[in-house]
């Protein structure tokens, strides 16, 4: 099969499975009787005839998948999806709701898919059950996606140093791809069991089945829809926000190690060096907040220890669930906030941000650097979970963060000039290249929506997201020269 009858035909599965998981929503408003069923029957049957058009267009060559799919087939095959979900998961908006512009549709449909949580709809306490489900579907599919391409994709693909995450299989041919079905299977039934786990605690705290099973697959995803305006603070209960915290702290390690626990080696996920460092970084910030709002004359010990330890958790990893406007903490929350945005999980879950391995590495190369400076003679080397870091992981990591935050200031400059003010188009370029949800600040914080902005901006952020999510290489790969001459 030729490169691009391999991408197309992926394309074409892609958008047929798509056109499936608009039939469960679709369900869910025709026992609910209402109308907007019709929208995502439309909207999948025309995902249906275009990814079956295009499925059948190239089979006759799709025996040969296996052997003929190049690294730039996969590149395009893993950039297209991501694309083509995004583009077409935003029809049923368009369908369902009046006057609800394509734009809007494909930032609501994208802030999902990459679990970023931003939002341009209002009124979601009357929303149609179904148009619910499906914001939390998105997410949750792209939670299994995002977990997918970083365990399985991005490591041969050498993206931002995610080589160091290389999965050995051994042997060739059968072997491996039996060896590579089992990693996959086991990971969605991990992924699986944790939703479910999630959603069964928030019904037995009295959150309601739809409202359970909703925040379930956002929360283990750590995306961020909620099913009403006011996200988390709707329910304003302790118990439901200790369940939200634990999930998103597990949706936040790498799903791979929950295999070897399985296997009976919890020690490995307890000796693996990011899951070390991830949880005293988030106690150190949740402290840091803690401390100021402990101070306030109007809150109390326990409920500056609950809001610091919800929203901070939220924020670290990138889930987007606010209980309260913490932009509104004081002068010291917006830059603390802003900081915090970046951070992320693990590399291997569903969260986003720079990940916690990156920090590792780059922590880790600065003080060699100065231990180098000290003894010049002699040799010293960057360790991780006590092995040699090569030299071109550390430049990959180094390279990663340059491109970032080049990014994140050219897309905040750009935001600006769609009228937007500095605190505005500095945390909008924030919260899509790190996939985190609320802004700061009464536009697009937690208080407020995105739907304000104009369709400029709204579209420059979707590609905010799809970059970040997909750690900019992926994307930006495709504009060399060099990967079209292969």
């Amino acid at each position: 099969m030729s490169g691009l009858q391999s991408v197309m035909a992926a394309q074409g599965i892609v958008l047929l499975t798509l056109s499936l998981a608009m039939l469960v929503p679709a369900a869910v408003d025709f026992l609910a009787s209402d109308e907007s069923f019709g929208a995502f029957l439309l909207a999948s049957s025309i995902a249906c005839v275009l990814g079956g058009t295009v499925f059948l267009a190239s089979m006759r060559s799709l025996a040969d998948v296996r052997t003929r799919v190049s690294y730039r087939d996969s590149f395009l095959i893993m950039i297209g999806a991501w694309v083509v979900v995004g583009s077409f998961g935003g029809l049923p908006f368009v369908f369902a709701i009046e006057n609800f512009s394509y734009i809007d549709a494909l930032f609501e449909s994208m802030s999902g898919l990459t679990t970023t949580g931003s939002t341009v709809l209002t009124g979601l306490d009357t929303l149609p059950a179904g148009l619910l489900l499906w914001r939390s579907l998105l997410q949750w599919m792209g939670g299994i996606g995002i977990i997918m391409t970083t365990v399985l994709l991005f490591p041969l693909l050498r993206v931002g140093g995610m080589q160091l995450f290389r999965v050995e299989l051994a042997g060739q041919g059968e072997k491996a791809v039996a060896r590579l079905g089992q990693l996959v299977a086991w990971i969605i039934v991990i992924y699986a069991g944790l939703t479910f786990c999630c959603g069964f605690l928030y019904w037995l705290f009295d959150m309601s089945l739809f409202d359970a099973v909703n925040h379930a697959m956002t929360t283990v995803a750590t995306g961020g829809f909620s099913t009403h305006d006011e996200s988390f603070g709707f329910f304003d209960d302790a118990r439901l926000e200790a369940v939200a915290v634990v999930f998103m702290i597990l949706g936040s390690l790498p799903l791979v190690l929950y295999l070897q626990i399985l296997l009976g080696r919890g020690m490995r996920f307890l000796s693996d060096e990011q899951v070390r460092w991830f949880l005293p970084i988030l106690l150190l910030i949740v402290s840091v907040a803690f401390f100021p709002l402990a101070s306030e004359p109007h809150l109390g010990v326990g409920s500056a220890f609950r809001s610091s330890v919800f929203n901070m958790t939220s924020l670290m990893t990138g889930t987007g669930y606010a209980s309260e406007d913490y932009s509104s903490w004081g002068a010291w929350a917006v830059s603390f906030c802003l900081f915090v945005m970046f951070v992320g999980g693990c590399a291997g879950s569903t969260s986003c941000g720079i990940k916690i391995f990156r920090i590792i590495v780059l922590f880790k190369t600065a003080l060699l650097q100065m231990r180098q400076m000290l003894q010049p003679r002699r040799v010293f080397t960057t360790m991780y979970n006590r092995r040699a870091v090569p030299q071109t992981i550390g430049h990959a990591v180094m390279g990663y963060f340059f491109i970032l935050f080049l990014f994140f200031g050219f897309l905040s400059v750009c935001l600006g000039f769609t009228g937007l003010d500095f605190l505005t188009a500095i945390s909008g370029s924030a919260t899509a290249l790190a996939n985190v949800g609320p802004g700061l600040g009464p536009v697009i914080g937690p208080s407020g929506n995105f739907s304000v902005l104009p369709d400029s901006a709204k579209l420059m952020m979707v590609a905010g997201m799809l970059l970040g999510r997909l750690e900019f290489f992926a994307i930006l790969m495709i504009f060399a020269p060099t990967f079209w001459r292969g």
